[in-house]
């Protein structure tokens, strides 16, 4: 134990340099002399097992984790698993499997592709079975690929694409490191269908990226890796935007005040504004400046793909896209699924909104994307229903994937159902500006600036109040 953590400590400080230094592009492990040949997860647990069962109890394992900062989540533990979103809306009735369309080729592989076991579904009671599952390459070996394979009785599991190379597995599994960038991106890039689908500010071009595209992960400049930021004790990501459930920290909250200080500027107007005005609104002007993002999802209106050969939700993409300005105090309201919705005075659903106001002294206005959709929901209990889109992807059959996804989350069958208009509110925290960059005074104290002013509580622009 104390071993392990003098050696991970030093790889840390090899690993992440101050702000403005020059970052060493690898910092490997070379695990020769403590195994011969890598045999999955028991291999790493010969030494590695408090590792691996603090990694069990993770929200990365889990995909749940605990909500003191949503207002109504009332205790519960909550997450992708029992949440449901309006990308792929569940993993309940899509966890794994080739869905492959009529030409034979692979379209969709179920959620698990992005979960950091080898197939089973993560369960609360920690067990071997469970601490093997763990697949600790995928966040370790940046050199490490993975694929679904079938066993004899039909199951299905992800093992490395070198599981018959022994030689060439053994060469990937000995080269260890903490997580780099290309390692949290496999999956934080490619979420919800494609790049940049879901998040709008993880693109893959963060990997190595110029100083212009953002300022902290930049190759030629800062060079910071994800963990800079987000690493936690004991495998506990820190950090946490308005449109996620749960959080691994809730004692080790990040905020950009966690490297900088809180009046940064050294310009009294500007170092004013900071006190309720967070700094991704002037420092991201706008998000999804390499690939275009998933803007809007009508899960009603099925299209047809007929180059790639298969069936999708109606998506509408967006390219360099200004955010949406809210007020936000750190604190969420969900609709959560088993619960009746309760629609907006617009007859909107919002999934996820940020709590706060201008009467707020702890909310601060912060960037956003806003996210839209249809979803279905029950017509007599008024609950959404996931769908069950891996089977939709290959024959379009709504009705199907709707009537399965209720049956996975709540064991009904064939239910009566309507579809809703819903929009979510989704934390725009990466892509940031050099001061350069950022937005100017015009940008938003101007007739026709970005500013929704009345939305945000005010009477008019403050600056032009202020000057009368």
């Amino acid at each position: 134990m104390k071993r392990t953590a003098i050696i991970l400590s030093m790889l840390l400080a090899a690993a992440l340099p101050a702000v403005g230094a020059a970052a060493e592009q690898r910092t490997w492990t070379h695990q020769d002399g403590y195994f011969e040949h890598y045999e999955g997860t028991r291999t790493c647990l010969q030494c590695h097992e408090e590792e691996a069962t603090n990694f069990f109890h993770s929200q990365h394992y889990q995909w749940q984790g605990e909500t003191p900062q949503l207002v109504n989540a009332q205790g519960r533990r909550l997450g992708k698993l029992n949440t449901m979103n309006d990308f792929c809306t569940n993993p309940l009735a899509s966890w794994i499997g080739n869905a492959t369309n009529s030409d034979g080729k692979v379209i969709a592989q179920g959620c698990s592709k992005c979960h950091a076991g080898l197939g089973a579904k993560p369960s609360p009671e920690l067990s071997r079975a469970q601490l093997e599952n763990i697949d600790c390459l995928i966040c370790h070996a940046s050199g490490y690929r993975r694929d679904l394979y079938q066993d004899e009785a039909g199951a299905w599991s992800w093992k490395p694409i070198l599981w018959e190379n022994q030689v060439g597995l053994d060469s990937v599994a000995k080269r260890i490191s903490l997580p780099e960038r290309t390692m949290c991106l496999r999956c934080h890039a490619g979420a919800g269908g494609g790049p940049n689908f879901k998040r709008g500010d993880i693109e893959y071009e963060l990997a190595d990226c110029a100083p212009a595209f953002d300022v902290h992960m930049a190759t030629a400049g800062n060079n910071l890796q994800c963990i800079a930021c987000h690493q936690g004790d004991d495998h506990r990501v820190r950090g946490r935007g308005a449109d996620l459930a749960g959080t691994d920290s809730p004692g080790n909250q990040l905020s950009c005040e966690s490297c900088h200080d809180a009046k940064p500027h050294k310009v009294a107007i500007l170092d004013h504004h900071t006190d309720r005005v967070n700094c991704t609104v002037c420092h991201i002007p706008a998000f999804a400046r390499k690939d275009a993002t998933d803007m809007d999802r009508d899960w009603s209106t099925p299209m047809r793909h007929e180059v790639a050969n298969k069936w999708s939700a109606t998506i509408t993409m967006g390219h360099d896209v200004p955010p949406v300005y809210a007020w936000f105090n750190g604190k969420t309201r969900i609709t959560l699924m088993g619960e009746a919705v309760k629609p907006d005075a617009d007859g909107v659903v919002t999934l996820m909104r940020p709590e706060g106001s201008r009467k707020d002294k702890s909310a601060k206005i912060h960037a956003f994307k806003l996210h839209t959709a249809k979803v279905p929901i029950m017509e007599d209990r008024g609950w959404l229903i996931p769908l069950s889109v891996d089977e939709f992807f290959i024959d379009g059959d709504l009705n199907r994937a709707v009537v399965d996804g209720a049956k996975a989350a709540y064991g009904v069958d064939d239910p009566a159902y309507k579809w809703i208009p819903v929009r979510r509110y989704m934390g725009i925290f990466h892509e940031v500006q050099p001061a350069a960059n950022a937005l100017q005074c015009l940008d938003c104290h101007r007739e026709g600036g970005r500013m929704d002013w009345k939305a945000l509580g005010y009477a008019g622009d403050p600056m032009l109040a202020a000057i009368r």
